[in-house]
């Protein structure tokens, strides 16, 4: 490949990702944001051409133009490239054309874990040697990075329901992890649009195996059409997994096919959703004809993607966690997770409402999110360019709670109050897709000038 993309808000780890790939592949790639990132310093690292601020000067001439769905209609370099017949790709349409690829696509769709359960099939297929291409939507641990282009045996693949787009992908093997409902912007009748999409996605495909969680009410609500692999804990699935055991570090449990015992597993992360994570690449894998018993060992030594319960930092005898949770399941998962692996530690929940929109829908859902938590902290919404809504705000919300209370500011404001209230042996973990991942970095930064009590 030697075609110039140029990507138009690039320092998501979404886009980013399609870069990354595209410049490995022998592109050219240039780009533009709002503000600069981690992920832009990687790109320029590899060779991009960024700029911080959309401006019409940015665009290269001859470029193809990558957008997602937030970019607006009157954004500068999408109003040049408009008006110069410039080709503009939406990022899904080129995540389509780059998963044409000799080998197997697997794709990873669902409410919630499709980036784990991406990242993990990645990260053990990589470890193996089997050379993985892929893009998914968080940092693989120890390839720290989001994508990469490789040999092309298989092209693994993170698919986002968001805003429809899954319907453009054609994988040999999907995964639906669970339907719940979600993104309420786009889907106006919540899970009832959710698989009214999915169906109409299944019926397109037509050569693909499809990979299902058998317990999960939404993913039984679809009609299959297509050849199914079905994985899962309670139901009478394809796999199974049986004898699970929770440790303080790992879990555990045995993988059944058919009723017949296969191997034993053993994770380093923790939560009964890991081990539907771990079920669910199992599965995919063995349907893509991996000998999935020689990967086991390499499931073990996955210590989870970014911002999914990673420790960022402790803070003398603080442990400190970001997880990107921002509906509810999301935070009632993480939280279970690290009270079963902390039975007796005081959890500190720092959750920063993502959207107005998300918070009024679910708004009964998230109070009912934190029974794991000892101690609840909710900062400012996270607006994500969304206009406030009148009665849906971080103070209204702290109300009925007796373990619940509202720190308003930047998550700067936040960790220097938050700071002289902890003591040794507290877990902090923060919650939520804007920048409460920053929290961590706060919090050791106000260490040095705020006295602990």
């Amino acid at each position: 490949m030697d075609k110039n993309y140029h990507f138009i808000a690039v320092g998501g780890i979404g886009m980013s990702g399609l870069a990354k790939y595209l410049l490995e592949s022998g592109c050219k790639v240039s780009g533009s944001d709002i503000c600069d990132s981690k992920y832009i310093t990687k790109l320029i690292d590899m060779g991009a051409d960024i700029h911080i601020g959309h401006r019409e000067e940015n665009l290269p001439p001859d470029s193809i133009v990558v957008v997602s769905s937030a970019i607006k209609e009157n954004n500068p370099e999408l109003v040049k490239a408009k008006r110069e017949g410039m080709v503009i790709l939406h990022r899904s349409d080129l995540l389509e054309q780059l998963s044409h690829v000799k080998g197997k696509f697997i794709g990873f769709s669902g409410t919630h874990g499709k980036t784990t359960t991406s990242g993990l099939a990645a990260y053990v297929l990589e470890k193996a040697g089997l050379h993985p291409s892929y893009v998914v939507g968080g940092i693989v641990p120890e390839q720290a990075t989001n994508a990469h282009h490789e040999a092309e045996d298989f092209f693994v693949a993170e698919l986002d329901e968001s805003d429809g787009t899954i319907v453009k992908y054609s994988p040999d093997i999907l995964v639906i992890n669970n339907l719940e409902a979600d993104h309420l912007d786009y889907y106006k009748e919540g899970l009832n649009s959710l698989v009214a999409t999915f169906n109409s996605y299944l019926k397109k495909l037509k050569n693909t195996i499809v990979v299902a969680n058998a317990d999960d009410a939404g993913v039984n609500s679809l009609e299959f059409i297509n050849s199914v692999a079905t994985f899962g804990l309670n139901n009478n699935a394809d796999f199974m997994a049986k004898n699970i055991k929770f440790y303080d570090t790992h879990s555990a449990f045995d993988v059944y096919h058919n009723g017949e015992f296969m191997y034993s597993v053993k994770l380093s992360v923790p939560g009964v959703h890991n081990i539907y994570n771990a079920l669910s690449v199992i599965t995919a894998l063995t349907a893509a004809e991996v000998d999935v018993k020689s990967l086991i060992p390499y499931f073990e030594e996955f210590s989870g993607m970014g911002r999914r319960l990673q420790k960022v930092c402790e803070i003398n005898g603080v442990t400190v966690y970001d997880d990107y949770a921002h509906h509810p399941t999301e935070i009632k998962a993480a939280l279970s997770a690290l009270r079963t692996a902390n039975p007796d530690k005081n959890i500190v929940a720092v959750f920063q409402p993502h959207r107005y929109t998300r918070l009024k829908a679910f708004w009964k859902e998230f109070k009912q999110s934190f029974p794991s938590a000892s101690r609840i902290v909710v900062t400012d919404v996270y607006a994500a360019s969304e206009d406030v809504i009148d009665g849906i705000n971080s103070s209204e919300f702290v109300k009925g709670f007796d373990n619940a209370e509202n720190y308003p500011g930047t998550i700067a404001d936040v960790a220097k109050k938050l700071l002289p209230t902890l003591k040794p042996g507290d877990i902090v973990v923060g919650l939520g897709a804007g920048t409460i991942t920053n929290l961590g970095k706060e919090l050791l930064n106000a260490s040095g000038e705020i006295a602990w009590r």
